[in-house]
């Protein structure tokens, strides 16, 4: 169920504070996107989560909420049934991706997966890379986030996980068992699709 308006300013303020992390320049923009297509759609309990998210004293770990629009579309696109999440914070994009599958899905943890959306260690990616493919179907979509890290990618290269992250995208562009797409979305979304 869509939100019904109420509350407003709370949501306004609570994805202000806690999305900071955007890549976009322009703070009104950004704003302008969730009030305007994000947080009209956004489902009663998705944003009470978000809300609630936002007091955490490390709210800025949580996905955003317009990638999370972003994912639920894909998983809906993609017609996925089964789902993972490798690192859960507290639990705003798992969420997400629930409410995105269908009835008869589920986000199970073992077996073929149509979607797999990772948020952890960022050092161990290229370790879940190899993972996923294992139990990702031919296909199947996997979403890596922040893959731009705030920038540093090309600031602060040598910045340790700035370096670890640079390092998995070269290795993904260079691997032919999935297409991919890099996203300027939140702090970066490198969307993997299964092909080999």
């Amino acid at each position: 169920m869509a939100s019904t308006g109420a509350g407003e300013g709370n949501k306004t303020a609570a994805g202000s504070s806690l999305h900071s992390k955007t890549l976009l320049k322009s703070q009104s923009l950004y704003q302008y996107i969730l009030e305007s297509t994000v947080f009209p759609r956004e489902p009663d309990c998705l944003r009470e989560l978000r809300v609630a998210t936002a007091t955490h004293p490390m709210a800025g770990m949580a996905a955003s909420p317009d990638e999370v629009q972003l994912l639920g579309l894909l998983i809906e696109m993609l017609g996925a049934k089964n789902a993972v999440e490798v690192g859960v914070f507290t639990g705003y994009s798992l969420l997400a991706t629930a409410l995105a599958l269908p009835d008869d899905g589920k986000e199970v943890n073992k077996g073929w997966f149509d979607f797999a959306f990772v948020d952890a260690d960022k050092v161990n990616f290229l370790n879940y890379h190899e993972r996923l493919l294992q139990l990702v179907r031919v296909g199947g979509l996997i979403a890596y986030d922040n893959t731009l890290w705030s920038g540093s990618v090309v600031a602060s290269p040598d910045e340790p996980l700035a370096a670890a992250t640079r390092e998995f995208n070269v290795a993904i562009a260079a691997d032919p068992r999935v297409h991919v797409c890099q996203i300027a979305i939140a702090d970066g979304l490198t969307l993997c699709r299964r092909v080999a």
